[in-house]
């Protein structure tokens, strides 16, 4: 049996889509709370976060981080805004300073 798990490597290789994937919601929820109280569209969005803004590939990216950090409880959309969740505002204040 084998002991070392060959997916493993995947998640800690940043060039991974599951690492760049992952990546992206780390940015995109960073960027929300640090703008919160402020509401931001996913296009507003994808232009504060990219050099590019035009670009299909880098929309996309922040599209799929939303749409999976609002799955995952850290986001929500409300009308055409996207903010962060309580939830993600308390475990914010939670991480210790410095």
């Amino acid at each position: 049996m084998a002991e070392i798990n060959p997916t493993d490597c995947a998640e800690r290789d940043p060039d991974t889509p599951a690492a760049q994937d992952a990546q992206a919601e780390h940015v995109v929820l960073a960027f929300l709370l640090e703008e919160h109280p402020s509401h931001l569209t996913i296009p507003e969005l994808s232009r504060a976060l990219n050099a590019y803004p035009n670009s299909f590939e880098t929309n996309d990216a922040v599209e799929r981080a939303v749409r999976e950090l609002v799955g995952a409880g850290l986001l929500r959309c409300q009308g055409g805004d996207i903010l962060p969740t309580r939830a993600a505002l308390y475990f914010e204040r939670l991480q210790p300073l410095g």
